[in-house]
């Protein structure tokens, strides 16, 4: 069994916990409504603009033994420089006020989900941070594409408010394949079950904005 199937396996748990979540339930059956798009939009955003500082922090703690993920991260960089600006231009195309988003800052859930990560990486293991990777880019590629059409027959939004939701859906197909052949490039038995833990523990805490989400807004 690869180290991805290993994964897989000891996250399923989670995962399926994660996938249960009743916003996302609603959301695929088309129970969407627009302040809890934008409020998802808005949590989106302040946990999406961590993504290139938090993977140039994994990058400069890697080890001697760990070097070799350094142009497999900076891949990750070039493809994920500039995505929280397409959440903003999504939710003034929504018709919702960037600036407020900005000004308000993020939930605590989602203030923990990234406090975790950078956690993981100074204190504990770099490569835990391949544990976010795979649970945010495993969820947008299995969800983001068919929450977008939902979200767009219920609330007649035009093409310009689902860029995030639905570039994500496609590009993390593509990144998913990516980093499959990646993680199965690790051997280091500690760094696996820091991956394995870390995956675990996001899926816990992206399942928290989720229920942030659904709780705040009507």
């Amino acid at each position: 069994m690869s180290f991805y199937q290993q994964l897989l396996q000891h996250t399923e748990t989670a995962r399926a916990h994660l996938l249960a979540r009743p916003l996302i339930e609603q959301t695929l059956a088309g129970q969407v409504t627009l302040p809890r798009y934008l409020a998802f939009l808005g949590e989106a955003y302040h946990h999406v603009s961590h993504t290139v500082p938090l993977l140039m922090a994994c990058g400069a703690r890697l080890d001697a033994d760990q070097q070799w993920l350094q142009p497999a991260l900076i891949e990750y960089i070039n493809e994920e420089r500039g995505h929280e600006q397409w959440v903003l231009a999504d939710i003034a195309a929504a018709g919702g006020d960037p600036v407020d988003v900005l000004e308000a800052g993020p939930c605590l859930a989602t203030e923990t989900m990234v406090a975790y990560a950078y956690h993981g990486i100074e204190r504990h293991n770099p490569v835990s941070l391949l544990g976010m990777v795979h649970v945010l880019e495993g969820t947008s590629s299995a969800l983001a594409t068919r929450a977008a059409d939902q979200i767009q027959a219920r609330l007649s939004l035009p093409d310009n408010a689902l860029r995030y939701l639905r570039s994500h859906g496609s590009l993390d197909q593509e990144h998913v394949s990516f980093y499959e052949q990646l993680v199965n490039r690790i051997q280091s038995q500690q760094d696996r079950r820091a991956i394995i833990h870390a995956a675990n523990a996001f899926y816990h805490l992206y399942g928290a904005i989720f229920d942030h989400v659904a709780n705040a807004v009507d």
